[in-house]
């Protein structure tokens, strides 16, 4: 059984520079959408990659995008060489380690459209509701569409509601 939460929270503990961006965002800003993974976008730096590894090494990470499902291997030198992007399973679930999101950029231009919020794990980088519909219509997936849609209604609904609250 999936325990994302629980990725998070080690993620988190292991102060791993990252936003949570995905699904799981989208949840975050009150999506009722399912996730079967958690999607980050971290900082592909050797430093912050070690306590990735570190935050993840008994729940025993692997490569489910290789056919041989290979153990990830985090030290200095595979870090040194450097990844775009980590797809892992885990004894707690899918995660997607991610250099770049379409439509927004690198790391840092991912966190400078992030907000902190209280995700039950702890605060959190979450990727605002702007940057999350851009990087769902950027993406083009048929599935990312009903998000999309999701994520506008609820933008609107924020809209509404600090409107009114505004003396």
């Amino acid at each position: 059984m999936a325990d994302l939460s629980g990725i998070l929270a080690r993620l988190l503990s292991a102060e791993v520079d990252f936003v949570v961006v995905g699904g799981f965002a989208a949840v975050a800003h009150g999506s009722p959408l399912l996730t079967m993974d958690l999607d980050i976008c971290c900082d592909m730096a050797a430093e912050n990659l070690l306590k990735l590894g570190a935050a993840l090494t008994d729940l025993h990470p692997v490569h489910r995008m290789t056919p041989r499902r290979l153990p990830l291997v985090l030290n200095a030198d595979t870090c040194r060489r450097g990844f775009k992007n980590l797809y892992l399973d885990t004894d707690w679930g899918q995660l997607d380690c991610l250099g770049t999101i379409a439509g927004l950029g690198d790391y840092q231009a991912v966190k400078e459209q992030s907000e902190l919020l209280e995700l039950g794990s702890g605060l959190c980088r979450v990727l605002s509701l702007d940057g999350l519909i851009k990087a769902k219509e950027a993406m083009g997936r048929p599935r990312d569409e009903e998000c999309v849609r999701q994520l506008k209604a609820i933008r609107e609904r924020v809209g509404k509601q600090r409107r009114k609250q505004r003396p």
